[in-house]
């Protein structure tokens, strides 16, 4: 038995075998009637039964579901950087994160009109409680990483994660997807959690340096910058309680009703941008950086660089970030019809009589502005 039964994705021999579990199921009726809304069932049911393996099911079912979804709920998608990836070459995607499921879902889409290999990607188990969700999650190579754990079980699940994604990218020749940090990014920071990198290091062998199992994974960067965010307001509670230092407590279903609202609603433009192969930079960490947390820190912060400065910045970063300065400063990045439309979401969705939701609202629009001009001047004053 494999040891990692307990977080894997489907072996292509058990696919038939979920499929038929979950035929029948109302939510899959529903994506599918979605998806071919002109097809009667029967006619994707009889097309799912006779499929074998994952990379049918997402090429058959998945793509085009979320064909559809970018054809509803935005105004197309755009690409950047693809072109550095090789056909026959695993990378370690290393991404920020603001869509639960459409992340992975557009990349993975892009990945393959490119003609490149689809990821195995991270997922929480908080996500996939649900058993049809656990299913649908493990026919679209996705593996678990699980949440809330005990010290002592966190470590060996981590462990047991790290092994998980050296055996996909070094055995298997598999890309992998794993978020910056552990959950989406709810305020527009997107900074790189040291705790991510320390437990994807876990793998490495036994005296061999960190950076250099990390050059061995091919870590490439990923930017996902959605024009309109479908969740922004439903993360406000959690972004207030955070600001008033309070312990935020999910409601019930609050996972699935995000789920729903990133897939359904409403993202104008959406761009995906692939950093470079970091291998060189990493090389560069190790011959002038001094110490392991130190280097850390330098990877972490080499991961934020490429992440920060390829985030395409849409006319709703700059209309925040001036409505939040009281400013015109960026007035020549959008238009006044940009800036009335961003403006009647932003007074509907959030009490305009409390200041601390305003301002939480627009900085989760705002920051990666303020974070990609830091990183500029930065550069500057190098």
């Amino acid at each position: 038995m494999s040891p990692f039964e307990d977080i894997r994705p489907y072996y292509d021999t058990e696919v038939n075998q979920a499929i038929k579990e979950i035929i029948d199921h109302p939510m899959l009726k529903a994506m599918m009637n979605f998806t071919f809304p002109d097809l009667e069932d029967r006619y994707w049911k009889d097309l799912m039964l006779h499929c074998h393996s994952i990379r049918d099911f997402q090429i058959n079912f998945i793509y085009p579901g979320v064909k559809k979804v970018l054809e509803k709920s935005s105004e197309g998608l755009t690409t950047s950087g693809f072109e550095k990836l090789e056909q026959d070459t695993s990378y370690l995607f290393i991404s920020n994160h603001r869509d639960i499921i459409l992340d992975t879902s557009l990349l993975n889409a892009c990945l393959y009109e490119n003609g490149l290999f689809m990821t195995t990607s991270a997922i929480g188990d908080n996500l996939v409680q649900k058993t049809f969700l656990k299913h649908l999650s493990r026919l679209t190579r996705n593996f678990t990483i699980k949440r809330g754990l005990p010290a002592r079980e966190l470590l060996e699940s981590s462990k047991l994660v790290s092994a998980y994604i050296r055996h996909s990218l070094l055995r298997e020749n598999r890309s992998v997807w794993i978020a910056q940090r552990e959950g989406r990014t709810k305020d527009g920071n997107d900074m790189t959690h040291k705790g991510v990198l320390k437990m994807i290091s876990m793998a490495s062998d036994q005296g061999e340096h960190f950076l250099d199992y990390f050059m061995r994974l091919n870590v490439v960067p990923i930017s996902i910058s959605y024009e309109y965010d479908p969740t922004d307001v439903l993360k406000m509670p959690e972004l207030l309680a955070k600001a008033n230092q309070e312990t935020y407590i999910k409601a019930e279903n609050e996972d699935f009703r995000t789920l729903l609202s990133g897939i359904i609603g409403q993202k104008r433009r959406i761009h995906i941008h692939v950093g470079d192969v970091l291998n060189d930079e990493i090389d560069q960490i190790k011959r002038t950086v001094s110490g392991n947390v130190k280097q850390m820190q330098a990877l972490a912060d080499l991961i934020d660089f490429q992440i920060i400065s390829g985030y395409k910045l849409w006319p709703t970063k700059y209309i925040a970030c001036d409505l939040l300065t009281g400013t015109d400063q960026y007035a020549s990045w959008y238009t006044a019809e940009e800036k009335a439309l961003f403006e009647a979401r932003f007074r509907r969705g959030v009490d305009q009589n409390n200041p601390l939701a305003v301002k939480s609202f627009l900085s989760m629009y705002a920051n990666p502005v303020i974070n990609q001009k830091q990183v500029l001047e930065n550069i500057k004053s190098a």
